[in-house]
Order: C-alpha cells, then structure tokens, then sequence
C-alpha cells in the first residue's frame, strides 16, 4: 500500500526543464516512507519516460582516517567498477546495456550517489544500483588503477600554485579540524589505503539513519517506495561515524604566498551564518548586494566596472555542516593587487557600516525569487540535486513554496543588522602571487 506522509501536498509552479524536454511544469513534492522506513522525497513527471535518483550519506571526507586521506575520493571511483558477482568490465557493459548513467562523489560532509535511467529499463538498472551500494567489490586491479589516477591528478595539480594556496587557506582558516586536512588526500596517504579499509568506510557511512534521497520523473509513490525498500532496505539502520566538532574560524590574519605568477589571487574570510538561522536571509541578500553573481553588485562595480581592476570579483555564504562564512575571492594584476585589496576593503567597510540602499535591496529580492527555478529546477537532475541539498541543511519540502514569502519579508534593519555583523570583524585575508606579502 502507498505510504505517503500526510503532511501536505506542495505544489510550485515553476518553468521547469524535465529530462530534455522543455516544458511549464507543476511541481509536485510528496514526502514518501517506504514499508521498511526509509525516506525520500518525489516528485512524479511523466513527459519524459526518465527516471533520476539522488542520494547522500552524510560523513565524507571528514570520515578519512588520519594518514589515509583520501579514501573517500577514491572509494566513490570504485562503485562502477565491479560489484556482487558482476567485476568491473561485467558490470560496465551490463549498465551500459541498461541505457543507465550512475555516478558517485563525495565531499567534506557526505557521500553522494545518483542515477539517470529509462523508465522502461528500471528494473535492471536498479538492480545495478543496489549492487554498487549493497555489495561493492573493491577488487584489487580496480583500486590500483583508479588510485593511479587520483595520485596522477595530484601530481598535476601540485604544479598549479592554486593547490598550496587552498592547503594554506584551508589550514589557516580551520587549524587543526578535519576541514583543513587535504580532502583529496596525498599520494601517500593514498599509497595507505586498502581494500579492507575501503569495506570499513562503506560499513560505516552506508546506513540509513544519516540517508537522504530525492526522486524525480516517471514513477509514482508505490513503486518509488519499493525501490528505496530494494536499494537501501538491507543497509544498516544506525552509521559508525566518527564525530566531528564544529570548527571555529581562525579569522583576522594576514597571509601571503609569494609565487611568479602574472597575477595575484585575493582571498578573505569572514564570520558567516547558520543555514537555519532566522537571520539567514538578510544575510543572504545583504551578500547578494555585496559580491553577488550579477556585475551590479558593489564589489563588481568598484572593482571592475570603474577601475578595470579585475574580470569579476565574488561574495558568497558558505555552509558546511560544521562551519560557515562569508568568502569574498578575486584575480588582479600583480602590479595593483594593493590598490584593489583597498578597494575592496574600502566597499565592505562601506557596507558594514550603512548597509543597502533600499534600490539594492529591491532588486536583490527580485533577482534572488527570479532566478531560483532556473538555476535549481532547470532539469529532473537539478530538482533531485536541489532535493538532497534541502534535506541535507534540515529544511523542510515546504522551504521550496516559502522561500520566497521569506526573502520578501527581510526588512532593511534586518539587512543592515547582517551586514555589522558578520562584516564588522577583521577577516583572515591570503595574497597569492608575486613578491606576495601580507597586508594589514
């Protein structure tokens, strides 16, 4: 019998790209639970016969034994590559004849998996899926040439000044936490990792307690809640995560990495803002106004439009689970990386102090309401993508239909309030770039 949990249909009439086809959609949430208690959300669309799935373990990298940094990255390179009594080739011809896209990826908090399949063909690619999650192989062949390439890409990487300087960054800004640890590990901590420890990281993460999972396309609830039975039913209730403290950001330093590049990278950090907090949104507009992804925003017209100091300059929120802040980032001439890190302090000095004019505060609002469904619901992936990310920060199916009464409610106090804030603390600051030295 369907088990939909009644908490409310949700609909939100968005133009929305489903599969490939181009279309004016409802939207539709529901908040499914499969007879065997696990959870997900759907949506049902049937102008396309296609099918996707997304979901996400929460524990990532934070998860990587000390000295065996980056297993994660490579645990999620080895789901394709052998799993039951399919090995690697067996396996990959099989999904490849299943017409079935699958992929895996992790990051500091999680473990992501998704599928893109025909709906006609469900069974059998959904059978390949609960194979990569259930019974992964971890052959050895596999795991000595996907760690190759991992260690390969490191090598390459480690010439590009950019790597030292997000190791530098990274390690300033969170000290001793697990967020400053190389995320995609070294070639020695890589060289460290075993099939067993790969087993033990899927023990570990693969339970469903911490799952989050979104569906999108041509299924309805009763079949959608048998397929979560089937893929995720006999993985262990509870994980084995380590636990991991919240960080508390090393903020008001002054960093520099002198290297003889024809540019110099700024970077700073700010405090930032819970994703839950009831001041999130002022926040958010208040950045928006700042260094948002529009060249009307105050960083971009200083920096760029009046100066032709820089191609673009950057604001943005950023949100961990454990960790959040406000990062602005730019590329300048070498010659004139002094005067555009003036101006730039001189703009958020500025904002910290006055806030937005009510004009910028407008068409933020209006922006931010606007371009939500083309950037989050532009495609059956984007909505399961935006569906895993909204359970994953803890808010509800209802933040889709409320989010923009939310925005629209954020008066100028409440703005200004934000900006003295998070703005008002003297930021860690890193120069990357020739005769690179720390500015006060």
């Amino acid at each position: 019998m369907t088990i939909v949990r009644a908490f409310r249909s949700l609909l939100v009439t968005f133009a929305v790209l489903l599969g490939t086809a181009p279309a004016f959609a409802v939207v539709e949430f529901q908040e499914i639970t499969s007879p065997g208690g696990v959870d997900a959300w759907l949506v049902e669309d049937y102008s396309v016969p296609i099918i996707t799935i997304r979901f996400a373990f929460e524990g990532g990298a934070t998860q990587d034994p000390i000295g065996k940094e980056g297993l994660s990255d490579l645990i999620t390179a080895l789901f394709d590559e052998g799993a039951g009594d399919l090995d690697s080739e067996a396996f990959q011809i099989r999904l490849d004849d299943a017409g079935a896209e699958m992929a895996f990826a992790s990051d500091l908090d999680a473990v992501y998996g998704s599928m893109r399949l025909l709906a006609d063909q469900r069974d059998e690619a959904l059978g390949l899926l609960k194979l990569a999650i259930q019974q992964p192989r971890f052959d050895q062949n596999p795991i000595d040439r996907m760690r190759a390439q991992l260690v390969s890409g490191l090598r390459a990487a480690a010439r590009n000044p950019q790597t030292a300087a997000q190791k530098m960054w990274a390690q300033a800004i969170y000290g001793d936490h697990p967020y400053a640890r190389p995320r995609e590990g070294t070639p020695e901590s890589l060289a460290a990792v075993t099939a067993e420890d790969l087993r033990a990281f899927h023990r570990a993460v693969f339970a469903r307690e911490r799952l989050h999972v979104g569906i999108v396309g041509a299924i309805n609830a009763e079949d959608a809640e048998r397929a979560l039975d089937d893929l995720f039913g006999a993985l262990p209730e509870k994980p084995d995560l380590q636990p991991v403290p919240d960080a508390a950001l090393n903020l008001g330093q002054d960093l520099a990495v002198e290297y003889p590049l024809p540019q110099t990278s700024i970077y700073m950090a700010f405090p930032g803002m819970e994703r839950t907090d009831p001041q999130f949104f002022a926040a958010y507009l208040m950045t928006h106004i700042l260094g948002g992804d529009s060249l009307l925003s105050r960083l971009n017209q200083e920096v760029r439009e009046k100066r032709g100091l820089s191609y673009g300059v950057g604001a943005n929120l950023l949100n961990l689970k454990h960790a959040d802040a406000l990062v602005i980032g730019t590329s300048t001439n070498a010659e004139r990386a002094g005067e555009t890190l003036g101006v730039i302090k001189d703009v958020v000095a500025r904002m910290a102090a006055e806030g937005p004019t009510p004009e910028e505060l407008a068409l933020a609002k209006k922006y931010l309401i606007g371009s939500y469904a083309l950037n989050e619901l532009s495609s059956s992936s984007a909505i399961a993508n935006t569906i895993v990310g909204l359970q994953l920060r803890g808010l509800g199916a209802d933040y889709i239909n409320e989010r923009s009464a939310m925005l629209q409610a954020v008066e100028m106090e409440d703005v200004r309030a934000a900006a003295a804030q998070l703005l008002g603390t003297k930021p860690t600051t890193m120069l990357l770039g020739p005769k690179a030295e720390p500015t006060p």
